[in-house]
């Protein structure tokens, strides 16, 4: 299966669920939603998105715990999970979709490129999971996006 041929098959499950996603989405700037969207039919599953790529938007658009950020820094699987939550109540979504991570060239904080936390939020909890994807930003950002749909049609089963 293709990964365009993997996203409509999602779309589609979800569709026929009758449920929504949005996403929080840092690392990726939107990448999740522009992959959502790619299919035909998607506006009836996606509630909408936030794009919160600086530190503090996390906590102001997202939710993020402010002091959860200023201990641990915007890398850390809480964060995610936050923004996973924060995407399924700001915008009234089944399913919320959090990623965060460090897609390079160079470390963050002293967290390695490739480090990147998806989580996703819904009616049975959360789930999040740790990637440690090689290659340039573009992989990274790339791998991202198909971990975190890999994630919710996990969750969808």
């Amino acid at each position: 299966m293709t990964p365009e041929q993997g996203t409509a098959d999602l779309v589609a499950r979800l569709r026929e669920l009758g449920q929504t996603v949005a996403t929080a989405e840092s690392l990726t700037a939107g990448m999740v939603a522009a992959e959502l969207t790619s299919v035909a039919g998607s506006s009836a599953v996606l509630r909408g998105g936030l794009i919160v790529y600086a530190t503090e938007l996390k906590a102001q658009l997202a939710g993020v715990d402010r002091e959860l950020l200023a201990q641990h820094g915007a890398v850390h699987p809480d964060v995610a999970v936050q923004l996973a939550q924060g995407a399924r109540e700001r915008c009234g979504a089944t399913w919320g979709l959090g990623l965060t991570g460090v897609a390079g060239p160079d470390p963050q904080d002293g967290i390695a490129p490739g480090t990147v936390y998806v989580a996703v939020a819904g009616p049975p909890g959360v789930e999040v999971r740790r990637l440690g994807l090689s290659g340039g930003r573009r992989e990274v950002r790339t791998g991202s996006v198909v971990a975190v749909l890999d994630l919710l049609r996990d969750c969808l089963r």
